[in-house]
């Protein structure tokens, strides 16, 4: 992978597979996206899905660089955004080009479990990026936001649709028409954030909780996410349609005959689709 990307391969304390640790890795840019970024994470996402020994992604953005002598630090940023300078001259075919294979969707689209740890700033596409992971763990400084209406646009990664399912209806709207930024207090108590910490615990919480989604069945934990996705897509009706025959299917499948059995035997479970 480039520089632009990094990717770590943590050992599961369950003792099978890894938790892959993805930083996006352009500090003095903030860690915005350009296309180089966008390409990489798409080439991230094809590596994830094809690795059967990778149990759970956490994606973050690469702290700040020591400041030159002189100079104030920059800020911490998970994804400050797009790459605004490549969108200059672009007409509506060439950025539909762009947009509609994007990078954002393969996050959204993976099997697998994801999580972002967020520090600093998430906004526009680093904000939709967060949205695309199944989790978010934020830093008390991470700042969220969608600010793309006060360049003339929208958010164009998915944001006006996963926001809504996240916050509501009215807090989406206003957070796309006024492009003001939240706080990580006002994001979690709105529910973008699920654990909110201090930034030296940030990483230690992440990776706790990533272990203990490594350690499960890693067929259940596709079918209980391609199930909940299917909330999203299909409605409530179809939804519980659909969650009814993945639960009776599961009952076809070793690992659940094994978790059943560890728990009334009181052991631990040693799945078999790992």
């Amino acid at each position: 992978m480039s520089e632009v990307l990094i990717i770590e391969e943590i050992a599961a304390t369950s003792g099978d597979g890894f938790i892959a640790k993805v930083t996006i890795n352009r500090p003095d840019k903030l860690n915005a996206l350009n296309q180089e970024v966008v390409g990489k994470l798409k080439e991230m996402c094809d590596y994830i899905e094809s690795n059967d020994s990778i149990r759970c992604v956490v994606i973050t953005g690469a702290g700040p660089n020591p400041a030159p002598e002189g100079k104030r630090p920059k800020p911490n940023s998970f994804v400050a955004g797009a790459d605004i300078t490549e969108f200059a001259g672009k007409n509506s075919v060439e950025i539909k080009e762009m947009f509609t294979d994007n990078a954002i969707e393969k996050i959204w689209n993976l099997s697998k479990p994801t999580i972002a740890m967020v520090d600093g700033f998430a906004l526009g596409g680093g904000c939709e990026i967060a949205c695309s992971c199944d989790l978010r763990i934020a830093s008390s400084r991470a700042i969220f936001g969608t600010p793309e209406i006060n360049l003339g646009l929208i958010p164009g990664y998915g944001g006006t649709q996963r926001l809504v399912h996240l916050v509501g209806y009215g807090r989406a709207m206003e957070m796309m028409m006024t492009g003001n930024n939240l706080s990580a207090e006002d994001a979690y108590r709105m529910g973008i954030v699920n654990h909110l910490c201090e930034p030296e615990e940030l990483e230690k919480k992440t990776m706790e909780i990533a272990q203990t989604i490594a350690g499960k069945s890693m067929h259940t934990l596709r079918v209980a996410k391609r199930t909940i996705r299917a909330s999203l897509d299909n409605g409530l009706t179809k939804g519980v349609e659909m969650e009814a025959v993945e639960f009776a299917n599961l009952f076809d499948t070793e690992d659940q005959e094994i978790g059943v059995q560890a728990f009334l035997n009181r052991t631990n479970a040693e799945w078999k689709h790992r």
